[in-house]
């Protein structure tokens, strides 16, 4: 019995002195990156840290939304609203019917008068309201391929309703397309014309990129409801700049596209007499419509939100470095006092 268990003890000994095998481990290689262990700047917000840079934002902000205010009240604007003083009066209570009517008199002339001095370029805008561009199926219907070369003209397949008719394409195909603006404006000023410039009112990336200048309009406003601008058959798209304001879907019911620009100079108390044809229907909508002449600074157009959201968030911050100054006078608190920690603090201040 006492050999067999020196036997036995004399092999577990020899079995332990033999090399172990390797084992596989997942534990990646050391580096200071992948443990996270790089120099970095942790810095502690102290009372006084926090206060500063709360001052240095309100200090910031502050005096850009005053100049960003100023630059909006500076900017001149003259809003005519005429889809109900345009109709007869014999038409009032029938409005959808008088703008569906080919045959009845659209002219309408509108006084308007300029309430500041005016330096051109004067932009003119038309404005839609209750009007819904971001409709997904409005949205969808049309074809970009279609727009930009000729030899997609039978593309139509994203166009419903307006794709087909008569078994030929329509180009441009679609309801965006379909329902193209087609309000006209004219000023006389001082007994003269002013003349609308109508060049260059598009996005050059839109002209030069998504419509082709060897596409021509074909087959479009043949249907027997009419939408919209009719198109002239012998000028290509790419150079038909009111389509291409009016295809640059606005994301908002309520939104301004560009008519043109005004290159003459206004002053205050001056009369312009505006000659327009009322065409579009929005009664069937609801909608309204609006003739704006509009003039620009540095800033763009007018537009009081970003001087009011500097303004908002530089008063804020000024108010809580105010209150955070009072906290920190009336209550301080000592930097790193373990006696906050809540397993250090008695029972009764729990």
């Amino acid at each position: 019995m006492s050999s067999q268990a020196a036997g036995s003890s004399s092999g577990g000994s020899g079995d332990g002195g033999a090399a172990a095998p390797r084992r596989s481990t997942r534990k990646p290689k050391y580096s200071k990156f992948t443990q996270q262990e790089l120099p970095a700047c942790k810095p502690i917000l102290t009372p006084k840290w926090v206060i500063s840079v709360f001052v240095l934002v309100g200090v910031i902000f502050v005096p850009i939304g005053l100049v960003s205010l100023m630059a909006s009240h500076k900017v001149v604007e003259i809003v005519d609203r005429y889809d109900d003083a345009c109709v007869p009066a014999t038409n009032k209570t029938d409005k959808l019917a008088y703008i569906q009517n080919p045959t009845t008199n659209k002219s309408c002339s509108r006084t308007l008068k300029v309430p500041k001095d005016m330096d051109a370029p004067i932009f003119v805008y038309y404005q839609l309201d209750n009007f819904y561009q971001n409709h997904r199926r409005y949205v969808k219907s049309r074809s970009d391929t279609q727009l930009r070369d000729a030899k997609k003209e039978n593309d139509t397949s994203t166009c419903d309703p307006e794709s087909v008719l008569n078994g030929t394409a329509i180009v441009p195909c679609g309801l965006i397309a379909w329902s193209t603006f087609n309000d006209t404006y004219a000023f006389v000023h001082n007994s003269s014309n002013l003349r609308v410039d109508k060049k260059d009112i598009s996005w050059k990336s839109d002209r030069e990129h998504k419509f082709g200048s060897n596409v021509f309009p074909k087959n479009f406003q043949n249907g027997p409801l009419k939408g919209g601008k009719s198109l002239d058959p012998n000028i290509p798209l790419s150079k038909q700049e009111d389509l291409i304001v009016w295809m640059r879907t606005a994301a908002l019911p309520t939104f301004r596209k560009l008519y043109g620009r005004i290159h003459t100079d206004l002053k205050k108390g001056d009369t312009i007499t505006v000659t327009l044809e009322n065409n579009y229907n929005t009664y069937s909508f609801g909608g309204k419509k609006k003739l704006v002449l509009s003039t620009s600074t540095w800033l763009g157009g007018k537009n009081d939100f970003l001087g009011l959201a500097y303004l908002t968030v530089g008063g804020l911050c000024f108010f809580l470095a105010f209150a955070f100054t009072l906290l920190y006078l009336i209550k301080p608190r000592k930097l790193g006092d373990n006696n906050y920690l809540s397993w250090n603090r008695h029972p009764a201040g729990r």
